[in-house]
Formats: C-alpha cells, sequence, structure tokens
C-alpha cells in the first residue's frame, strides 16, 4: 500500500471510540508491542480518554486529524493553533501499519496544514525524553531538541502509570517555511 490512498479530515464527536482505542493501542499493553512507537516498557494505564480526546476535538483552536484508509481509520494527530506556531500532539498510527512510511506522510501532512491554515512559523510538540528512538525519527523529519523540559504529571493517571521516576518531556521545533 501507499500513502496515496490516504484521507485525511477532521474528527468528530462520533470518532471517539475509535481515536481512542487507536491511541492506546498504539502506545500502550501488548498491541502496541507490535509497533515500534510503543510506550509500555514506561508507563502503564491509558494514554488517553473519551473526555481527553472530545476536548481536542471540541476546542475552536485544535483540531484532531484523523486518518483513514480503505475506510479504516489508521492514524490520527493533534494540530492546537498557540499564536505563531503550532502544537503537534495526540499522534497514533496503528501498531499493524507503522514502518511504512505513514508517520513520515502524515507528519507532512500535518505541517501543511498548520501553515497553510493559521500562517505558523514554527511546529512545536513535547517528547518523554526517555524516548530517544522516537526523538531520533522527529530529528530525522527535521525537529530540534532545545533542552527545554517540562515535568511529566506524575500522579494524574490519565496520562498513565509512571514504571519510573525521571521522566519529563523536552520540547521539540521545526521551523515551517
Amino acid at each position: 500500500m501507499t500513502t496515496v490512498d490516504l484521507v485525511f479530515r477532521d474528527a468528530g464527536p462520533e470518532d471517539v471510540d475509535v481515536l481512542v482505542a487507536l491511541i492506546e493501542s498504539a502506545y500502550r499493553g501488548d498491541s502496541s508491542r507490535t509497533g515500534w512507537t510503543t510506550e509500555a516498557d514506561i508507563l502503564e494505564g491509558q494514554r488517553t480518554d473519551p473526555q481527553g480526546v472530545l476536548e481536542v476535538i471540541e476546542d475552536p483552536d485544535s483540531r484532531l486529524l484523523t486518518v483513514e484508509r480503505d475506510g479504516a481509520v489508521v492514524a490520527c494527530c493533534q494540530l492546537e493553533h498557540r499564536g505563531d506556531h503550532a502544537y503537534f500532539g495526540m499522534f497514533a498510527v496503528s501498531p499493524a501499519q507503522q514502518g511504512a512510511g505513514l508517520g513520515k506522510a502524515i507528519i507532512a501532512e500535518a505541517e501543511g496544514r498548520a501553515r497553510e491554515t493559521w500562517g505558523v512559523s514554527e511546529m512545536h510538540m513535547t517528547v518523554i525524553d526517555a524516548r530517544e528512538e522516537l526523538i531520533a525519527w522527529y530529528e530525522r523529519r527535521g525537529y530540534r531538541r532545545t533542552g527545554r523540559f517540562s515535568p511529566f504529571p506524575y500522579g494524574d493517571e490519565r496520562f498513565g502509570i509512571p514504571q519510573r521516576d525521571d521522566l519529563k518531556f523536552e520540547l521539540l521545533v521545526k521551523p515551517l517555511q
């Protein structure tokens, strides 16, 4: 399969359950181990919940870009307008679809939409700094580590149950041409 057969659309409230299942499958539990984006070794519990996904969908400064192939949702990502930049988050690709270039195509589409829709000059994201392989993947897409960190929300199980005590987020930034 190629990325030509992808359909991009904004998620609606009717997509919440499918998107929660997709995000959970990409990051948590045994199903996530099929792909390479798993966080199962550093976090247990949930990655998101229906309320969190619905909040992104309903936020007027945000959109949850949903990606379909052959009528099935295979990926998603959040884009949020934050003044002179956009925030990229909630990125998930079905573990069965990982490793075939889908992520590259989605992030390129997301960057283009953020630039065209909001006229922003940068894309920002935060990644758990222990995820060196994932950070390296983003660096190959033009993102740069900033050395600016924010704390992991320990004690808030909506974001998972940490399996180590040294987790923090690093801000990655990419200029958008």
